[in-house]
């Protein structure tokens, strides 16, 4: 039997009043079997540590992780371990276990003073807010920013080269590779994202990667296994194009397009379109829209004048703007 795939570092975690682990931020994780205890490297949390809670009720206390990848979640530290590797491009979607994550995640409230705990959020916002209006400085208001088991994956995970419009709409999670750009409504969920360069202005929901050179277009979507899915991970391959306001329910492979509008499920009966076929005058097939999923050089089209979606071949794969993503 293979040995479990281990992964470990220091995190700090926020313990609320009733001692739930709200977050826990790992600055840096390591592949492999973790040293044992007396030949851990000290954490370098310093002054971020907080034994005694603060005006939130929060204190702040270095957690030492050991996370056996291949097996269930034990605990919210675990949980936001394995969140920080998909992140940290130390692991790509669909390869950790994350069985039993929402049991995992406490919800909190996510603010500009840090997260909160839900149940007392309204007298520990009045707590902070007077202990602001102490300092040398003008307070600022305590802003929510969402109330989620995942947090914003900026506020945690800065990786390199890419650029993202609006960070609410990324969450902690997320697999962004060098070379993504991510415009303004654009979506990205945990345990999926990107494999190379792309264009990302629709949403990539749980579980689905985009290969290397596809565009995701504005308002399109991606069936995720939260959103109807069931277990069925669908993916888009590279140099496709998914177009503004289309769908798809089934993977796309290398070099397709779905046009702008369409919607591709498993179950939509699709016309091979066949030019000979047409010239002879002879009825061209029909299948269904999972009979074709992940097969390479596709074009989903409607036809305007029937209304049946068809699928041609397509030759070649779409190009993206290379200065634009040169991030």
């Amino acid at each position: 039997m293979a040995e479990s795939r281990t992964a470990w570092g220091w995190g700090l975690a926020s313990i609320d009043a009733a001692g739930n682990t709200l977050d826990v931020w790992y600055p840096s994780l390591t592949l492999g079997t973790a040293p044992a205890e007396g030949h851990r490297p000290e954490h370098d949390f310093g002054a971020l540590e907080h034994v005694e809670a603060d005006a939130r009720g929060v204190r702040r206390v270095p957690v030492f992780t050991v996370s056996s990848l291949d097996e269930p979640i034990v605990d919210a530290a675990d949980a936001y371990l394995r969140l920080h590797l998909l992140s940290m491009r130390l692991a790509k979607p669909n390869t950790l276990n994350l069985d039993g994550i929402f049991g995992k995640l406490n919800n909190v409230v996510w603010t500009n003073y840090g997260p909160f705990a839900v149940e007392d959020f309204a007298l520990r916002k009045l707590d902070v807010l007077k202990a602001a209006s102490a300092a040398p400085y003008p307070a600022v208001d305590v802003n929510v920013l969402s109330v989620d088991k995942f947090p914003r994956m900026i506020d945690y995970v800065v990786p390199s080269g890419v650029r993202i419009g609006n960070a609410d709409r990324i969450r902690l999670g997320a697999h962004l590779a060098e070379g993504t750009t991510v415009m303004h409504e654009g979506f990205v969920n945990f345990n999926a994202g990107t494999l190379g360069t792309s264009m990302v202005e629709g949403r990539i929901s749980q579980g689905v990667v985009v290969g290397d050179g596809s565009d995701i277009g504005g308002a399109a979507s991606i069936m995720g296994t939260l959103s109807g899915g069931g277990k069925l991970r669908n993916s888009i391959g590279k140099h496709s194009l998914l177009g503004a306001n289309a769908g798809i329910g089934i993977s796309l492979g290398d070099n397709c397009v779905v046009e702008a509008g369409l919607y591709v499920t498993a179950g939509t009966k699709v016309t091979i379109y066949d030019k000979a076929k047409v010239a002879a005058g002879q009825p061209l097939d029909v299948v269904k829209g999972k009979d074709l999923s992940g097969k390479d050089n596709i074009m989903f089209i409607r036809n305007s004048t029937t209304g049946a979606v068809e699928a041609r071949t397509r030759k070649v794969g779409i190009e993206l703007n290379a200065a634009l993503h040169k991030n």
